[in-house]
């Protein structure tokens, strides 16, 4: 990788999401749980929410990533209050298709995830990316079978 390939990859933008991560923390009584590990790099995502009519109505988050995970997560966080898991599944697949497809931005809410399209090249990172995602899918998925 050359050191070119790094900075436009660790854009000051992906930098300061890293940063600034909203909801941090866990939830005191979460209605699910869940946590996403990328075997490639070790990063984890651990989420709580909360649900009313399958609809996100608190979310709580723990990331141990790289900075590219930690970003994601600040994107992820900005907009969860409110969704759905299809809407939070189309997301992912969305996330995914840019990442893995050369496929477009994913529509909003999540348009904010247009920073990482630098990672494209960098296979090894996509996983991370999408951890925040399958944290917050699989905490929805327990919350339902615990209902």
């Amino acid at each position: 990788m050359a050191d070119s390939d790094l900075i436009k990859l660790y854009s000051k933008q992906i930098l300061a999401l890293a940063a600034a991560i909203p909801h941090l923390g866990s939830l005191e009584a979460p209605d699910g749980e869940a946590k996403a590990r990328s075997p490639l790099c070790g990063s984890t995502v651990t989420v709580g929410i909360t649900l009313d009519a399958g609809t996100i109505t608190d979310f709580a988050q723990n990331v141990k990533a790289c900075a590219l995970g930690q970003a994601s997560a600040a994107i992820l966080g900005g907009v969860v209050i409110g969704l759905d898991r299809a809407v939070l599944q189309q997301g992912r697949d969305a996330l995914h298709a840019m990442l893995s497809q050369n496929g477009p931005v994913p529509a909003a809410p999540f348009e904010g995830f247009e920073v990482l399209q630098p990672a494209r090249e960098f296979k090894n990172r996509h996983a991370s990316i999408l951890l925040p995602f399958d944290a917050t899918l699989n905490a929805i998925d327990a919350a339902m079978a615990a209902a």
